[in-house]
């Protein structure tokens, strides 16, 4: 004879084992992170923190377009560099709040990349690649040029700190916390958009955009969408930098800035978000360790990223893995088909 109890106390179990990642994540970012940075007391460290978690964002953001749709943007710093501008330009010249700047940030840019998919997203392979990478061009030596209305190559300084809501914001913690609260729910927003019908959708202009444009997916409008998405994010990226440095020059959002957030991507793993987030760690993180060594570092750093291509060509954490995980962590909430497959969220 069956047990009645048994269903609920399987979704109970299902529940706190859905719970037990995210609460870890979430002490490690909110607890940990600042404990072991106060223990150090120096300032540095506090933006190296925050650096890593812009550049996670980044990676993620890319991980949209690049990993997930198939999309190789070479051009991805230009809006990083549009979202940092907006913000650090409606804060320097109008005085703009920071719970003001952020969005903004992220309409402006969502908006050019708008525009700019427009023309650019019936183009397929190396021929995309080459768009993105030209308007990326475009866009950084408008930065760098229009010296009315950007400073040009002296940059943009913002002097006013971190306010929300009457509160200071701009001490080393409550910095770290802000832009720790931000990257966490992008990140959350971006891992629910990877893993689910939407998502498989995306996936499916990865593998093969004719045949899925002949089972009716409408390829043009999703590869326009995730890259309005991916834009959207790099912005929210840009503005964090913006008002975390205090400074904004052309020179921060060019071409190897693209490269090095691609890099990022496919060290962790192409189409995993997790490996993005592993990819952006190691980038940012590596150099800072071997600081000490001095202008080797940068010669071990490439030592390191060729050897992990070379030995994990999935990367360090595939997608693959990044999928198994999700649908282990996650037991009843992921939706099955008739079958019994793993399919995405309910």
């Amino acid at each position: 004879m069956s047990d009645p109890t048994r269903p609920a106390l399987s979704s109970v179990s299902g529940g706190v084992r859905t719970l037990i990642l995210p609460v870890l994540l979430a002490l490690v970012i909110f607890v940990v992170v600042p404990l072991v940075l106060s223990s150090f007391g120096r300032g540095y460290f506090w933006q190296i923190a925050n650096i890593a978690l812009i550049f996670i964002l980044l990676a993620a953001s890319l991980h949209v377009v690049t990993g997930v749709a198939g999309l190789l943007h070479l051009g991805h710093a230009a809006f990083y560099g549009v979202g940092a501008y907006t913000a650090g330009l409606l804060a320097s010249e109008q005085g703009m709040p920071f719970i003001v700047t952020v969005p903004a940030a992220a309409v402006v840019t969502a908006s050019i990349a708008f525009l700019v998919a427009l023309p650019t997203m019936r183009l397929v392979s190396i021929y995309f690649a080459v768009a993105t990478l030209a308007i990326g061009q475009m866009i950084y030596l408008v930065l760098l040029n229009w010296v009315s209305f950007t400073h040009g190559p002296n940059g943009v300084i913002l002097f006013s700190g971190l306010n929300l809501f009457g509160l200071d914001l701009s001490s080393p913690v409550a910095t770290y916390l802000v832009v720790a609260v931000i990257v966490s729910f992008s990140i959350l927003l971006i891992h629910r958009i990877s893993h689910s019908y939407y998502g498989n959708a995306l996936r499916s202009l990865r593998e093969d955009d004719q045949c899925a444009d002949a089972m009716g997916v409408r390829t043009v409008r999703l590869k326009m969408e995730a890259f309005v998405i991916s834009a959207a994010f790099a912005g929210i990226a840009g503005a964090l930098w913006a008002h975390t440095t205090g400074y904004i020059s052309p020179g921060d959002f060019d071409f190897a800035e693209s490269i090095l957030i691609l890099a990022m991507v496919v060290v962790g793993g192409l189409g995993s978000l997790p490996g993005a987030v592993i990819g952006a760690l190691l980038l940012i993180l590596l150099p800072e360790v071997l600081r000490e060594v001095g202008d080797v570092r940068n010669i071990m750093v490439g030592i390191v990223m060729f050897l992990s291509i070379l030995l994990l060509p999935k990367g360090l954490f595939g997608e693959v893995s990044a999928l198994s995980m999700i649908r282990r962590q996650f037991g009843d909430a992921w939706r099955r088909d008739e079958s019994g497959k793993g399919v995405g969220w309910r």
